[in-house]
């Protein structure tokens, strides 16, 4: 199990670690430093347990069973980021998209189902 003790205000923390998918690290990599510092702060919540609600991240069924949307906003544009944590050792980061329309676009649905199955059967 992938699991660190960290030390955080005087309380032992579980720490899940991160997989990212590597299309989805690159789109994370190639945001606007605003844009990456919130996504890494939300998924440093995410591995220490907290759980995110609205507005910050969804529940995503239509793409898998456990996966979430985190949701990150600018003046000039909406990110958005699928990730499951239902893993025991790992909080996987799959696919990363720019949300242009209100309703989340099926073709980024696919993707991200694909993209699920590759780093699920180790074709990653």
């Amino acid at each position: 199990m992938a699991l660190a003790n960290v030390l955080d205000l005087g309380h032992t923390v579980l720490i899940k670690s991160i997989t990212f998918h590597p299309k989805a690290l690159a789109f994370i990599r190639s945001q606007s430093p605003p844009i990456k510092r919130e996504i890494g702060e939300t998924l440093r919540d995410v591995q220490k347990g907290i759980h995110l609600g609205l507005p910050l991240s969804r529940p995503m069924p239509a793409v898998a069973s456990g996966v979430h949307e985190l949701r990150v906003r600018s003046a000039t544009t909406a990110v958005r980021v699928f990730y499951i944590t239902k893993l025991a050792d790992t909080i996987l980061v799959f696919h990363g998209f720019h949300k242009k329309t209100q309703k989340t676009p099926t073709h980024e649905i696919a993707v991200g189902q694909q993209r699920l199955k590759e780093v699920l059967h180790g074709h990653i």
